[in-house]
C-alpha cells in the first residue's frame, strides 16, 4: 500500500476554502481517480507541538493506493483536471509525497 500525501503548507494572508475542498474537490478526485483510490482523509492542522504555536501545515490530505503504478496510472488520466482545480479552493503551493506504509 503506499500513500499520497498532500499537504498545504500554513502561511500568513494564505487562503483555503475547506467547504469547497470537501464538498467539491474531493468527491471530485474520488470520482476520477475510482476504485485505484483504496483510502482518503482530510485533516486539518490545529497547532505545532508546543502548546500556541501554529501548525506547520493546515490542511493534510491522504490517498491510498495498492501500489505506485496504480496510482500513477489513475492520476495521469485526469492530472490537469484535478491541478486546474487548485486555485479554485487555495492560494497555498501544496508539498506533495508518496511514500510506502510500512504499519
Amino acid at each position: 500500500m503506499i500513500k499520497m500525501s498532500v499537504l498545504y503548507p500554513k502561511q500568513d494572508g494564505g487562503r483555503f476554502d475547506m467547504d469547497y475542498f470537501l464538498k467539491v474537490h474531493i468527491p471530485m478526485v474520488q470520482e476520477k481517480l475510482g476504485a485505484a483510490c483504496k483510502s482518503v482523509a482530510v485533516e486539518e492542522g490545529m497547532s505545532g507541538v508546543m502548546p500556541g504555536t501554529p501548525p506547520t501545515y493546515c490542511v493534510l490530505c491522504h490517498l491510498g493506493f495498492e501500489s505506485v503504478e496504480k496510482f500513477q496510472s489513475a492520476f495521469a488520466q485526469h492530472a490537469n483536471a484535478l491541478m486546474a482545480d487548485i486555485p479554485n479552493y487555495t492560494s497555498l503551493q501544496p508539498v506533495i509525497q508518496i511514500g510506502e506504509v510500512k504499519m
